[in-house]
């Protein structure tokens, strides 16, 4: 697939790659979006999705990682409850079941679930890792300066108590899972 040159433009290219998908018989296209805090993958996965209603039969699923993640410190535990109770369960065919982490409460909250026949859009950090490349139909990582990253951090947070302890796992995820070389395509943002 050749770079597009925006999100939007993005958007447009993957939506009419999952179309093709779904043509050829893939009911549930699994397409994860990757990239560190701040890249524009929640702006992209909203695209797609819009694109892929806009053009396709149904509302595609989105699932944010910030979902999934127990906390601050929860990266890797967030990439492993994807893995165990939502891809895992999709590849076997059965209906995924999870719940979502109450950020206010700090503690799983609400039960979420998901049969496929659409497809299903994972956005966040450490959305790609070796076991969820298995399972994707595509697999995007989200490239933006770290400058701009970190400017996006405060305006979303209203402060970056938390920036500092969130790299560091991300380093050490992306390091060890190499998820920029599971990508299909890069995208700046």
């Amino acid at each position: 697939m050749s770079t597009p040159t925006s999100l939007a433009d993005c958007a447009t290219a993957l939506s009419e790659r999952v179309l093709t998908l779904i043509d050829s018989g893939v009911s549930t296209p699994i397409i994860l979006i990757d990239g560190r805090a701040g890249s524009g993958k929640s702006t992209l996965a909203a695209l797609l999705q819009n694109e892929l209603f806009r053009e396709g039969d149904s509302l595609p699923r989105l699932i944010h990682m910030d979902d999934l993640y127990e906390g601050w410190d929860g990266l890797q535990a967030g990439v492993d409850y994807l893995q165990r109770m939502i891809l895992s369960p999709l590849v076997a065919k059965r209906k995924a079941e999870w719940q979502e982490f109450d950020w206010s409460k700090n503690e799983r909250g609400r039960w979420r679930e998901f049969e496929g026949g659409t497809p299903l859009i994972i956005e966040g950090c450490g959305s790609i890792s070796r076991l969820a490349a298995e399972a994707a139909s595509i697999k995007i990582w989200v490239e933006a300066d770290s400058d701009i990253r970190y400017q996006r951090w405060v305006e979303r947070e209203g402060n970056d108590d938390f920036f500092g302890k969130w790299a560091a796992q991300e380093v050490e995820f992306y390091s060890r899972e190499r998820s920029t070389e599971l990508a299909d395509l890069t995208v700046a943002n």
